[in-house]
């Protein structure tokens, strides 16, 4: 855990006088977004950096990206961002924040959100701190689904947009999500979301995430750390129903682990708003969406992500270029999956370094450019 705290932190609170209005729909009033701030905006209001969080970051980013401040984000020149996103459970309007309606928490009862919804949210939130142009958004699974969302609705806003890891689900994707789901919602405690706080139903969460975490890694990472390796002491699996395999024993800790920290509502909303992430949302197509762009857009692909596969963000890349968007792509070299994004910081930080902290960036044409680290 970092001991980088922010130099500001708190919550604002939107849609007062009148609903904030939801892509799908509904409406929330009010909205709460937690934010949290490292480093000062300068002079001239040009020197802030959005980062966008993955489903079970927080506005923290330095507690869960801490490797990237210093070696990435130089506070003396930056002012870096992030909000806890909108369906969340770390302070921001979610399942278990109270409906003015009711009295209650919200629970199974808040509306869906989509990735649009999230990022226009930001924005008001990012209006009401004064900051209304961004050097940088970025981010890595949802939250480069945010950074691009942001660059297609906001293009006035955003000099240059980063993304790593990040393209529409695949149908593989869009199954694992859905089995995650379905294994919270059949824990009896569920109850049809409708669970005391105290009461989470801790096996279909555990299960979701121990799922998630397959997704995260790569087949390569698993054989290479625990291989065939049982996780109790030389018990023969054919005579014991107990028996675990190592990597069972990591998947059930992750699942452990999380189930402290997270909420089985706030899993659901969020995971469905991956699902439905489409640029092509709101406009006539996704070729129109993309023409919208005036940032430059770096998109990052990891070799053995398998949840987005770098085939499918090159792909992106490609669309976006054809737009007339400026954009380059980079793939680096990992075992580590989807995430690698967190797992190899550094080399992370190596790929997107001169990117980051270039003005004007040349446009890549005709050509994938790779960095393998």
């Amino acid at each position: 855990m970092s001991t980088l705290h922010p130099t500001r932190e708190g919550d604002v609170i939107l849609a007062q006088d009148a609903p904030f209005r939801l892509e799908a729909g509904g409406s929330l009033q009010p909205v709460c977004i937690r934010y949290a701030i490292y480093g000062e905006l300068n002079e001239s209001r040009d020197n802030a950096v959005l980062v966008c969080h993955a489903l079970s970051g927080s506005a923290r980013a330095a507690d869960w990206w801490p490797e990237m401040f210093g070696s990435v984000f130089d506070l003396s020149r930056d002012c870096v961002v992030c909000t806890n996103i909108l369906g969340s459970c770390y302070s921001s309007t979610g399942p278990t924040s109270i409906n003015r309606a009711t009295g209650q928490p919200y629970g199974p009862d808040f509306p869906q959100v989509s990735v649009r919804d999230i990022v226009h949210a930001q924005a008001q939130a990012l209006d009401e701190l004064g900051v209304h142009r961004l050097r940088i958004v970025i981010g890595a699974s949802i939250g480069g689904m945010q950074a691009l969302q942001w660059s297609v609705d906001y293009p006035e806003r955003v000099e240059h947009c980063i993304a790593i890891g990040t393209a529409p689900l695949s149908a593989m994707g869009l199954a694992l999500n859905h089995l995650q789901r379905q294994a919270i919602r059949l824990d009896p405690k569920f109850n049809g979301g409708n669970y005391p706080p105290e009461e989470q139903p801790t096996g279909g969460l555990g299960l979701a995430r121990a799922i998630a975490m397959c997704s995260y890694k790569s087949a390569e990472l698993f054989d290479e750390r625990y291989a065939r390796k049982p996780n109790r002491n030389g018990e023969d699996p054919l005579r014991s129903f107990e028996h675990r395999y190592d990597v069972a024993g990591y998947l059930d800790y992750q699942g452990q682990k999380f189930v402290q920290r997270f909420d089985a509502n706030a899993y659901i909303v969020i995971s469905k708003a991956m699902d439905t992430f489409d640029l092509a949302h709101g406009y006539s197509s996704e070729a129109e969406a993309l023409k919208r762009i005036r940032a430059h857009v770096s998109l990052v692909g990891i070799t053995s992500d398998w949840l987005f596969p770098p085939e499918a963000v090159r792909a992106l890349a490609e669309r976006i270029e054809a737009a007339g968007a400026p954009c380059d792509y980079t793939e680096f070299e990992s075992s580590h999956g989807h995430d690698g994004f967190l797992a190899e910081v550094n080399a992370i930080a190596g790929v997107v370094s001169g990117r980051f902290h270039a003005r004007r960036l040349a446009v890549v044409k005709n050509k994938a450019h790779v960095v393998c680290s």
